[in-house]
Formats: structure tokens, sequence, C-alpha cells
């Protein structure tokens, strides 16, 4: 979606006239009916300046095009500055340019990710040569007019009030800023800008490139499309067996069927290890290979990274990432864009969006409204927070509002805990979730194991990873993460066992469940569902207890950085009976979600001694 656009000559004008900020906050209002803070007023008013003055140079002609914050048709992001023209061959140009008003920033050792300050404190954020590339890549591998008529895109990234220091330029994020060039503050910057323009744009916009480009059908190209079937060709985590492949067909036949007058939602019911995401990636492949514009859709971060990691082959980020997304990006998107949505750990969904959870109505009706054809896979025995809404009900409900067909469809067969659906039978009915004939382990094919000391499980667990790099350690979120403001200390700790150890939650972020030295660090549900290795090791915190044969939650055992139980004490107050039902439900389901994460074998260890006894029991062995 256009928001402004006009000449270089107009666009000087509107900034001398001072009104530039004004005009675009209108703009953006009448076009998006999107109402920006007074921060964003400053930065347009702020930075838009510096641009004028950059393109006030007579050698860039007065009709090239200008065009801010342009809405990306397929996504809810902006571009902050394009400028549109002919090089001296008149090859049509587009100049993406990301603007930052940053003055001070931190190197991290995350792909492409560095730490800026604002308002509410150090923030980590993508690098700016980053965000540059990956708008170019977007529209490169996805608008139809880009890559039929061969338009070149030239990202760059313009932080006119930042002094190189050799932070954000470092050596680190060289494969980025090769891509998209970065620009600082000083006359000296500014010359070099003007430069890399008039590289490009020696012509005006006589074509009128944006109205074309926005004009343009939103799909995937068919190199993009045969980069991503390849990958996934002869992968063998994606090989689809039994009930997965008569999911799978019927996924694509929807598909095919939907249209804006015809939409249609597809249900697929499946628990740990039925190969939800299996089948989810085997969809993103071929219905991207049919030509219609898809993504891959999780509320947690952790399962997209890592099925992108596994796809390219690569931690870093490539333009595969265009193909997964986070549950909260179609608040303003346009109605029945995408052909199809796959929202893999649909059960995770939330109400709101972003970090406030204060953005966009529901994010359900949000990824509905925003397709022709949805699929959701969800386990309703995996909603591990307050905030999780995903249910069969809820979907339906939507559904139905918005005129869609609902169908549902189930997996069955149990791929994870060694093929078996007996450990998880057993497990349901160890935790009192549900009634089962599995009260022992005794005949099952499954490694489960009961520690009485963690310092022998974390080594059990650490002898399993020497073999393939697929065993992990996890715990119930019921210790502080003391190590996010001192490096140097533990968060889990047991003296009298000298066992000392670390959450996992910002070296490796999403990656945690592959890096190959995460296994020296513990990890927690929000980076392991969804996700599986060979062998995990779990440790049981105070938040769940057994007394006399019954299993007991205590919502006070979790660490107050958990935000899982945010919600918790208000609800207790307003309604004391549902506030226990749900925790005890949050509870017992993310011991469960962290016990199956193990396709071999499960070892455990419980802080609590009568806890760990009533399991023994029950191993039957």
């Amino acid at each position: 979606m256009i928001i402004y656009q006009s000449t270089k000559e107009k666009f000087l004008d509107d900034v001398l006239s001072a009104e530039i900020h004004t005009v675009i906050h209108d703009l953006l209002f009448d076009k998006a009916n999107i109402n920006v803070g007074d921060s964003e007023i400053s930065s347009w008013k702020e930075s838009l300046r510096y641009m004028g003055a950059v393109l006030n140079d007579d050698e860039i002609p007065d009709d090239v095009g200008i065009s801010i914050e342009y809405n990306i048709p397929q996504s809810s992001k902006r571009i902050d500055f394009m400028i549109t023209g002919t090089d001296k061959e008149k090859k049509d140009h587009v100049l993406i340019i990301e603007l930052k008003q940053w003055s001070e920033i931190e190197k991290t050792d995350k792909d492409s990710i560095v730490v800026t300050r604002f308002k509410n404190g150090p923030t980590e954020v993508a690098h700016p040569s980053y965000q540059a590339w990956s708008y170019a890549a977007l529209m490169e591998g996805f608008n139809e007019t880009v890559y039929e008529d061969h338009i070149q895109l030239k990202p760059c990234a313009y932080l006119h009030n930042y002094i190189d220091d050799g932070v954000i330029s470092d050596s680190f994020y060289k494969e980025y800023i090769d891509k998209a060039p970065l620009f600082f503050k000083g006359d000296d910057e500014k010359v070099k800008l003007r430069a890399f323009i008039k590289r490009f744009v020696r012509y005006g916009d006589k074509s009128k490139l944006m109205y074309r480009i926005d004009a343009g059908k939103i799909r995937p190209s068919k190199k993009i499309a045969d980069s991503l079937s390849k990958m996934l060709k002869g992968n063998q985590e994606f090989i689809m067996i039994d009930d997965q492949k008569v999911v799978y067909e019927n996924a694509l036949s929807l598909a095919k069927k939907s249209s804006e007058s015809s939409k249609n939602v597809l249900i697929i019911e499946g628990g740990p290890g039925t190969g939800k995401t299996v089948v989810a990636i085997n969809l993103l492949a071929e219905i991207t290979k049919r030509g219609l514009l898809t993504q891959y859709i999780s509320k947690n971060a952790a399962p997209r990274t890592v099925y992108e990691a596994k796809l390219t082959g690569d931690f870093k980020k490539s333009e595969i990432s265009n193909f997964f997304s986070g549950s909260g990006a179609f608040i303003n998107v346009e109605g029945n864009i995408f052909d199809a949505l796959i929202v893999d750990e649909a059960h995770r969904l939330n109400e709101k969006s972003g970090i406030f959870k204060n953005l966009g109505e529901n994010q359900i009706k949000e990824i509905i409204q925003a397709s022709k054809f949805n699929i959701f896979f969800i386990d309703e025995d995996q909603r591990v927070t307050f905030d999780d809404i995903g249910s069969k009900a809820e979907i339906r409900k939507w559904a139905r509002e918005e005129g869609a067909h609902v169908h549902e469809l189930a997996l069955e067969s149990q791929f994870r805990c060694n093929g078996s659906d007996g450990y998880i039978a057993w497990l349901d009915n160890a935790l009192q979730i549900r009634e089962t004939a599995n009260y022992s382990l005794e005949g099952l094919n499954y490694d489960f194991k009961v520690f009485d000391n963690p310092a022998e499980l974390r080594d059990a667990i650490f002898e399993k990873n020497k073999i393939s790099n697929e065993a992990r350690l996890v715990a119930g979120y019921c210790w502080d993460w003391v190590s996010k403001k001192n490096p140097n200390a533990n968060d889990i700790v047991f003296p009298e066992y000298d066992f000392g150890m670390q959450w996992n939650l910002t070296v490796d972020g999403s990656l945690w469940i592959i890096a190959p030295e995460s296994v020296n660090q513990i990890g927690c549900i929000h980076t392991c569902q969804g996700l599986e290795v060979d062998y995990v090791g779990v440790i049981v915190g105070p938040d769940l207890i057994v007394r006399n044969g019954k299993v007991i939650t205590v919502p006070e055992g979790r660490s107050k950085n958990d935000r899982a139980m945010h919600g918790y004490k208000k609800m207790l107050q307003e309604n004391e009976k549902e506030a226990t039902e749900r925790a005890d439900m949050i509870i017992k389901n993310t011991y469960r979600a962290l016990m199956t994460r193990g396709q071999k074998g499960c070892y455990v260890y419980f802080t609590d001694e009568m806890t760990e006894k009533y399991f023994k029991q029950r191993l039957g062995k």
C-alpha cells in the first residue's frame, strides 16, 4: 500500500514547509487506519529532514519518485524511504533506505541482531542492514512485477545520528552490510549516500514504478518456490507416513478449492509426536510450488527458527525467512491477501498481539481474515500459559464469523517416544491429566529413568549427546533468571550435589535445541515446545508435587520471571476456582510437553522426594 508518494521536488517542498511529518501521519491514518505515537512522528520529522539534505543535489533529478512508509502488501512491514528512477542504461531501480535515529548500539553474538536503547531500556532488534535487505528479498521473491519486469532493488541504511565506532559495522554483520551498505552521521557520509543514490538513479521515474509495484500480483517467484521445494526433497526429517499423507492430500485439495467467496478452515488435531510440523512444512513447500502465496506461522519463535535452519542447513537468515511468520503479524494485513496460512502449535495463539498484549483484536480472527484457506494444527493439552486461547471451539467460532467452511481431521499415529503412544498414555495417567489403562511402563520400549541426583542426570544427558547432538536438558521455570544481569551466575543450583547451570534464554535463543554447545545450558518450555530430540533430561521443580498419591500443582513454585503464569493472581481474586483449575492445567501441560520432547528416552530428576518416590513406583519395572 502506497502511503506517501511524490517527486523529489514536491518532497523537498514538504520538508521545507516543516509539515512532512503531519502529511505522513494524516495519510497513514486515512489510507491504513494506523494512528502512530508521538515518538514515531518525531522520528519522521528528524529523519526526513536529513533525507531532504541528502537529496538536495542538482545531479539527482527533480522527477525521481519518493515513497515513504510503503506498506509491503503481504505483511504489516513498512519501508521507511524509497527512491525510484532509472540508471544510465535506463533500467528501473528502487532504492530502499532504512532510517534510524539510534546513537547507541551494542553488538550481540546472534545472527543479524544488535542491542539499542529505547525509552523502555536496552532492546534486541534486527541490524538495519538486515532489515533493509530483508524487505528487498521479500519484494523480489513475492512481487510479480518486481521479478517479471527485472526491477532492481538496492537496499541500504542511514543512521544519521550515529558515528561509526566499529560496533554496528563489525565484521560479524558483514554478510548483511555487503547486501545493504551503512551510512552514518557527518557530511562525508552524506556525500557517500548521495553517490550511492546517483549510482543507481540517474534519471527520473517516468513509468510510475511504485504504482506498478503496488499493483503487482503477490505470489512466490518460481525461483524461490523451486528453492524451497529443493530444500525439502530428500530431507529425512520431513518424510510423511500413514495418516500424515492423508491429512496432507486433504489440505492440498482444500487449498486448490478455496477463494475469497469460498473460504475454508481446516483444523488438524494431533498429540505430541504425531507429525504436525512434518505435515505443515510439506504443505508450505507444495502450496508454494503451486504458485500460491502461503506462510508457516507459530506463536513461539523456536519452531519456525529451527525448521527454517533445518531446511536451509544454515543458522543464518535467508530469503526463506519470508515463508515463516509470528502469529501477531496479521493485524493490519489486507483481507484474503494470502492463499493459505499454516498455523503450527495453534493452541499457543493469543488474543492480543505485541509485547504488552495490547495490539489487534484476536489472533485467530486476524489470521482467518488474511487468507482464503487456513490450516490450524492443534493439541489443546499443550496450552501452557494463561494467555493461550487456541482451542477448536475458538477457531470454529471465528471461522463461522468470517463465513468460512470448517473441516476437521486428526493425526493419530505416534512417532515420537519410540513409535509408541503407550508412554504418553502412561504419562497422562501419572500426571493425572486423564485416566488411562497404562498404569505402568512395563513392556514399553521407551527409555524412562528417574534420577535421585541432578548431577547424574546431567552427566547421562551429556553422554547421550555425544552420539549425534540430540540430547538436551530442560526444566520447569521455577528458578529466577539471575544470569540475565550477572552472566557469571548460575540460575539452577543444587549445592548439595555440586550442581549449577544457567538457563539458555539469550545465547542461542530460538535455536537452543539444535545449537552445538547448548547442551551445557538448560532450556525451558518457551524454547522447546513443538521441537524434539532423541533424549531429554527434565528437572521437575517445586511447582509439581505428589502427596498421598495425588498430583498437586503449586503456582507459587514458579519463578517470578515466568510470564506463563501472568494473570493468575488477578484471576485468583476474581474467580478462585477458575484460576486454580487453569493453573493446574498449565503446570501439568508444561511437564507433559517437557517430558515428551525425547523420541528415544526421558530422564527425570524431581526436587521433591515424595514425588520422586511416586514416579518410581509407577515405573512397574
